[in-house]
């Protein structure tokens, strides 16, 4: 196995910075790891590799204003969450495609990546996506005091820090930080029952409903602030045309007593998960 650092070009030529791990063999599947909101790709290296290790080919790559693809000051991107959909997503699927035309190429979603799948109108070259923690981030599917918590997230602290600062300050949140256009659409979504919506609020699911292969999303019983079981089939709705399933996972169930939203892909998790995982992603 090796592991090629890459620069290539999203659908409007920006820049975003790609590992690609491949296998001693010849790949038969090419798999895109679509990150979480804010978080780099080295994040899912450990789990990149026992996927290599599987005989996959893999590609982690950074959103643009994230990681390694940020060349310089948040404020000074112009991003939004569409942009992670619509123009690098879909780039780097046609990219995979293209260096790898005999695999059968799968994606691997973690919190918002299972999210923006649904955006790109060339999710119809990928036959399996596994979703890990992702669900719809419609505030009304929270309940109780998690929901209490999310309502002056979205409504206050994001909009007012992000317009002080000129771009969201994550670090006040235990989050990274983002570009003004990222967080304020984030929240704007947030704020609307249909999540994912254009600038008049209606929803966007063309694509979401154009893709017909097979999509399972693991809910983790101890993610409720991030994304709880109602969000997580919520979001599976939003794909309406799919084969579709979800799929609730207790720590218990790989010996662990927590897993939460981050869990899944920290190098420490049982490897018993990822091969269920990877056994789905892969078959």
């Amino acid at each position: 196995m090796i592991c090629q650092e890459l620069r290539l070009p999203a659908r409007d030529g920006y820049a975003l910075a790609a590992s690609l791990y491949l296998p001693d063999t010849e790949a038969r599947q090419a798999v895109l790891v679509n990150s979480a909101m804010a978080v780099p790709r080295r994040y899912y290296a450990a789990f990149a590799r026992h996927l290599c290790e599987r005989g996959a080919a893999v590609l982690t790559y950074d959103y643009r204003g994230v990681g390694d693809s940020r060349d310089r000051h948040w404020r000074q991107i112009r991003a939004d969450y569409r942009d992670w959909g619509e123009k690098d997503q879909p780039a780097l699927l046609d990219w995979l495609h293209g260096r790898f035309p005999a695999a059968s190429l799968r994606v691997l979603g973690h919190s918002a990546g299972g999210q923006i799948f649904g955006l790109a109108d060339n999710n119809a070259l990928v036959a399996r996506v596994l979703a890990v923690a992702s669900g719809s981030g419609y505030h009304g599917h929270w309940r109780g005091r998690e929901k209490l918590k999310l309502l002056p997230f979205w409504y206050l602290f994001l909009p007012a820090s992000t317009a002080l600062m000129g771009y969201f300050p994550g670090p006040w949140f235990g989050m990274l930080p983002l570009p003004a256009g990222v967080a304020r659409q984030w929240a704007r979504f947030a704020r609307n029952r249909h999540y994912v919506s254009d600038a008049q609020g209606q929803a966007l699911r063309q694509h979401f409903h154009g893709y017909r292969g097979a999509m399972r999303f693991l809910a983790i019983s101890d993610d409720p602030f991030y994304a709880p079981e109602g969000a997580v089939r919520a979001l599976a709705g939003y794909y309406a045309n799919a084969r579709t399933e979800v799929a609730l996972r207790h720590p218990c169930d790989y010996g662990m007593a927590k897993l939460g939203h981050f869990g899944f892909f920290r190098d420490s998790t049982p490897r018993a998960a990822w091969d269920e995982a990877a056994d789905w992603l892969l078959g």
